[in-house]
């Protein structure tokens, strides 16, 4: 289905024409809504008391792992582009694509701990890049002697943009919770003494309180989502997300989000209509794949200890981009001109390189079941042995008994019954 929203927003790109549709107010808010969406439908799948026990590995993730990711893009893009819009590439491309994390889902084969990491890890460095992107962006426009401000950002500087988008998203955020704890004490004490049906969230959620609650706590997350595009504040989605459960609404969640990143291959097909620059796009994608090998290879035993190295290698093969790096590109754009070109190709070759590098590390930790048994004479097949015992972990040692083979005893061959294995058989 992406392919083919991908391809349907190629065609359309290729039949309105050039021209970058960065200008208009509503696809910014499209792709805002987009991002908002997937933001919350990542968190929203993440345990509170899970994020609460990985909080340091998801912290440091999203802040010196974002950090490090963007160094060494940008470092090789220097070498591509040569100019101060490197470290913005960098920076738009550093971010996992949480609305990809999301739709991969259960079909992963990584530990329910690694999971945790990668999705808050996608969800959180999402906004964490987002306010970079501004910051660096107004830093790289002064370097290379130009002026003005990025499309979504205010035009207050560059610290006091990082500074000001910080604290709106903490006072938006801050306002959500309220409401959410106000929503709960108002409808917790009418809840009826009903025990949950299984997989249900909490108690009571047959009561008429219950599905107020989820019904007034799905229009808190519209209205959240409908402000965060139309300011960007999209890190305020994504802590909502931990805590403002929609209950029976949740399967709706599932469905925008997927939605959602169907409409973003669409935005990605009319933004790869306007025209590419494929050498750049490759040493970018190539770079934002091989720098989150880095940060997970290295960063994985101290991030979460005792991780696996099955895990480690899928954090590490985990890298994906998509509508958060469409949104800078778009942002991006009128200042940096070509931006579109390059970060376009890049979405696709990470995620090229995401699919096949998994597939092949699916196939090298695939196990070939064992054989069955072999059949005894009478077509039947040889019973399973049983009880721990001096021959193997599951088979019955002398004078334990054991299964009987078809002339009444079970004979095997020991050393200790004198001579070499083989040469005297001891029945037992």
């Amino acid at each position: 289905m992406a392919v083919g929203g991908l391809l349907a927003g190629l065609a359309v790109g290729l039949l309105t024409g050039p021209g970058n549709p960065a200008g208009l107010p509503l696809y910014t808010f499209t792709a805002g809504v987009l991002l908002a969406i997937g933001l919350y439908g990542s968190t929203h799948e993440l345990d509170a008391a899970d994020v609460r026990e990985n909080l340091r590995a998801v912290v440091v993730a999203v802040t010196l792992g974002v950090l490090l990711k963007a160094a060494l893009i940008s470092a090789v893009m220097v070498l591509v582009v040569r100019g101060p819009e490197a470290i913005v590439l960098g920076i738009a491309v550093a971010q996992i694509d949480p609305l990809s994390v999301a739709a991969m889902g259960a079909r992963h084969r990584m530990s329910r701990r690694a999971k945790t990491l990668l999705s808050a890890w996608a969800s959180f460095d999402d906004p964490m890049t987002v306010l970079l992107s501004f910051y660096f962006a107004v830093l790289a426009l002064r370097a290379g002697g130009g002026s003005g401000t990025v499309s979504m950002a205010p035009d207050q500087g560059a610290g006091a943009d990082f500074l000001l988008t910080t604290l709106a998203n903490v006072v938006l955020f801050g306002i959500a919770l309220l409401v959410w704890h106000l929503v709960r004490r108002l409808t917790v004490g009418r809840r009826t003494e009903r025990k949950p049906e299984p997989g249900a969230e909490g108690g009571g959620t047959g009561s008429a309180a219950a599905r107020r609650a989820d019904v007034l706590a799905s229009v808190l997350v519209v209205v959240l989502v409908l402000v965060a595009a139309a300011y960007m504040l999209v890190l305020a989605v994504a802590l909502a997300g931990l805590f403002v459960r929609v209950g029976r609404f949740k399967p709706y969640v599932n469905r925008a989000v997927s939605g959602a990143f169907l409409v973003a291959a669409c935005l990605l097909g009319v933004l790869l209509a306007q025209g590419i620059d494929p050498l750049p796009g490759l040493a970018l994608g190539a770079a934002a794949f091989g720098a989150q090998m880095v940060a997970a290879l290295l960063a994985g035993p101290w991030l979460v200890p005792g991780i696996s190295r099955v895990d480690r290698y899928y954090l590490g093969l985990g890298q994906q981009n998509g509508i958060t790096a469409i949104l800078l590109a778009l942002a991006l754009e009128p200042q940096f001109p070509g931006t579109a070109g390059v970060v376009g190709p890049a979405i696709i070759v990470v995620n090229v390189l995401h699919y096949g590098a998994n597939r092949l590390l699916d196939r090298k930790l695939d196990v070939t079941p064992p054989p069955p048994p072999p059949a005894l004479p009478g077509g039947r097949e040889k019973p399973e042995p049983y009880g721990p015992g001096p021959y193997g972990p599951e088979t019955p040692g002398p004078g334990t008994g054991g299964p009987e083979t078809a002339g009444g005893a079970a004979a095997r061959t020991s050393p200790a019954a004198g001579g070499p294995m083989g040469t005297a058989p001891e029945v037992i």
